[in-house]
C-alpha cells in the first residue's frame, strides 16, 4: 500500500464518520417530532458501515502496478429504528389520539451523544493517521533533496 492509498483510506473513514454524524444530528434535531411525511413520529436512523474499496485519481492511475487492495469504509445502508414510539399523556397536543396520548420518537439522548462522541473520535483518529502519512511524505521528499 502506498502512502497515497493510506490517505484515501483515511479519507473514506472521515467521509463515513461525517455521514454518521449528520444522521446523529438529524436524530437529535427530531427527538420531539411527532408528525412525519410517512406518518407517525420520527424514527431514529443509524448508519451501517462495511469495508469497501477506495480509489483516488492518483491510485487509479497506478492501480495496475499495485497488488494490495485499497480497503476503506463505506456506508452500506441506513437502518431505520423499528422500536415502538413512546406514548406521553398530552390531551391538548394536536397529534393526541382519542385517549390523549401522543406518540414521540423512541429516543435516548445519552445513546446519541455516546455515538456522536464515538464518531468524533473516529474522525479525529483518521485525521491523525492522515497527518502521520503527510509527515512521512514530507520527510521522504526532504530525504530526496539531500
Amino acid at each position: 500500500m502506498s502512502l497515497f492509498q493510506s490517505l484515501s483510506v483515511s479519507a473514506s473513514g472521515m467521509s463515513a464518520q461525517r455521514f454518521r454524524t449528520e444522521l446523529l444530528a438529524q436524530n437529535i434535531a427530531n427527538s420531539e417530532t411527532t408528525r412525519t411525511e410517512e406518518g407517525g413520529p420520527y424514527r431514529r436512523q443509524d448508519a451501517v458501515f462495511q469495508s469497501a474499496g477506495v480509489s483516488s485519481p492518483f491510485s487509479s492511475a497506478f492501480q495496475s502496478s499495485l497488488d494490495a487492495p485499497n480497503t476503506g469504509v463505506a456506508i452500506s445502508e441506513v437502518q431505520i429504528d423499528d422500536k415502538d414510539p413512546i406514548l406521553r399523556y398530552m390531551p391538548g397536543h394536536p397529534d393526541a389520539d382519542q385517549k390523549g396520548y401522543v406518540a414521540f420518537p423512541n429516543f435516548n439522548p445519552i445513546e446519541e451523544m455516546v455515538d456522536m462522541t464515538n464518531a468524533s473520535r473516529s474522525f479525529g483518529a483518521n485525521v491523525t493517521a492522515m497527518n502521520a502519512v503527510k509527515d512521512m511524505i514530507s520527510k521522504s521528499i526532504d530525504l530526496l533533496r539531500g
